[in-house]
C-alpha cells in the first residue's frame, strides 16, 4: 500500500518544533571574552562549526560589543531583539535571519522586556570554502561579504525563502543535537548548513560580488590583524592613528579608510571600547577603586572614563559593579 502523502511542516514552525525540547541557557560569555572584547571559542580543526543557544533576557546577559574571526548567523525565536553592529542598529522579529558582521563589534542592545531565545550558529570560511575547494563554492559565503550599502544582511521572516531557510536550520539543529557526534551527524550538520547557506545566497542574490572582490576583502581583514592584536595586548599604551598606520605599512588615509571598512566604527572609538571592555573585565573580578581601574585601562581622566562607560553599558561603572550580583 502506498504510504499517504504527509504536509510538510512550515519552516517557522518546523524551527520551534525542533528548539522545543533544547536548553536556551542565559546568555553568560564573559569568560570567553579578552581585553579587545573578542569572543574566541576553539573550534575544532577538521570541524570548524559551532551553535550555540542563548536566552537573552534584559539585564541578564553579557553586554558590551563583541568580536570574531568566526561567520555568525543570529536568530531570535519568540521575541524582538536588536542588535548593534559598528555604527547601526538592526530591529529583528522572531525567525529573521541575520548575517553578523562578525569583524565589527557588535552586542545584543539592552532593552526593557528583552526576553527571547536565540540560535547562534558560527563557522570558519574554510568549512565552506578553501583555496582547493571548487570555485562556485564561494558562492554559500557571499552573504558575509557582499554587503548592501547602508543595509545589514537580513532574511526577514516574511521574506519568500524564510520559511526553507528556517527548516534548514531546523534540520541542521536535528543533526547537531542528536545522540553522538559521529561522521554521519557531522556530515548532515555540514548538508544542512550548506542548504541554509544557498537560500540565503538566493535571497542576497542582487548584492554578489565577484569571487576576485571577497578574496580581497578577506585579505584586508587579516591586514589589520597587527593593530588588533597590539591593542588587545596593550590597551593601555597610546597608539596613535599615524602609529597605527605604520604598524600596517599604510598611510594615514588609507588606514582610517580601511580601518572603517573592516571594523565598521573609527579608530579612536574602537580604542575606547577596548578599554572600556577590559575596564568591565577587571570591574567583573575584583574590588579595585574606580580610578585605578581608568588608569590601568589608559584613560587620566576618570570623569571621561566614566562618561564613556555609562554610554558604552548603560550605567555608570559603580553602578555596573554593583549590579553584577543581580544579574548572575
Amino acid at each position: 500500500m502506498k504510504e499517504p502523502s504527509r504536509s510538510p511542516v512550515p519552516g517557522p514552525a518546523a524551527l520551534l518544533a525542533a528548539c522545543a525540547r533544547l536548553r536556551f541557557p542565559p546568555h553568560r560569555i564573559a569568560h570567553l571574552l579578552d581585553a579587545s572584547g573578542r569572543y574566541d571559542e576553539q573550534l575544532a580543526a577538521e570541524f570548524p562549526f559551532l551553535i550555540r543557544l542563548f536566552h537573552f533576557r534584559a539585564d541578564r546577559f553579557t553586554q558590551g560589543g563583541t568580536w570574531h574571526s568566526r561567520l555568525e548567523l543570529f536568530v531570535p525565536l519568540d521575541g524582538p531583539a536588536r542588535v548593534r553592529m559598528g555604527d547601526r542598529t538592526v530591529a529583528l522579529q522572531p525567525g529573521d535571519q541575520l548575517v553578523v558582521d562578525n569583524l565589527k563589534l557588535h552586542h545584543v542592545l539592552n532593552d526593557p522586556g528583552l526576553d527571547t531565545r536565540v540560535v547562534v550558529v558560527s563557522f570558519l570560511p574554510e568549512f565552506v570554502y578553501s583555496l582547493g575547494s571548487p570555485s562556485h563554492d564561494y558562492t554559500f559565503l557571499l552573504p558575509f561579504y557582499a554587503r548592501r550599502e547602508g543595509r545589514p544582511n537580513v532574511l526577514r521572516a516574511r521574506d519568500a525563502l524564510a520559511a526553507p531557510a528556517a527548516e534548514a536550520l531546523a534540520r541542521l539543529l536535528g543533526c547537531h543535537f542528536a545522540r553522538g557526534a559521529d561522521a554521519v551527524a557531522k556530515a548532515g550538520c555540514k548538508a544542512w548548513l550548506l542548504v541554509w547557506l544557498h537560500h540565503l545566497a538566493r535571497h542576497f542574490a542582487p548584492a554578489e560580488v565577484r569571487r576576485s572582490e571577497f578574496l580581497r576583502q578577506q585579505e584586508l581583514s587579516l591586514r589589520l590583524k597587527p593593530v588588533f592584536e597590539h591593542l588587545r595586548d596593550h590597551c593601555d599604551e597610546k597608539l596613535s592613528l599615524a602609529q597605527a598606520a605604520a604598524l600596517v605599512h599604510l598611510s594615514r588615509p588609507q588606514f582610517v579608510r580601511l580601518f572603517k571598512q573592516v571594523a565598521g566604527t573609527t579608530y579612536v572609538r574602537y580604542v575606547n571600547h577596548v578599554r572600556l571592555s577590559r575596564a568591565a573585565e577587571i570591574l567583573r573580578t575584583t574590588r579595585r577603586s574606580i580610578a585605578d581601574i581608568a588608569a590601568e585601562v589608559g584613560f587620566s581622566d576618570q570623569s571621561y572614563f566614566d562618561r564613556l562607560f555609562r554610554r558604552a553599558f548603560g550605567e555608570p561603572p559603580s553602578v555596573f559593579r554593583d549590579g553584577l550580583a543581580g544579574r548572575n
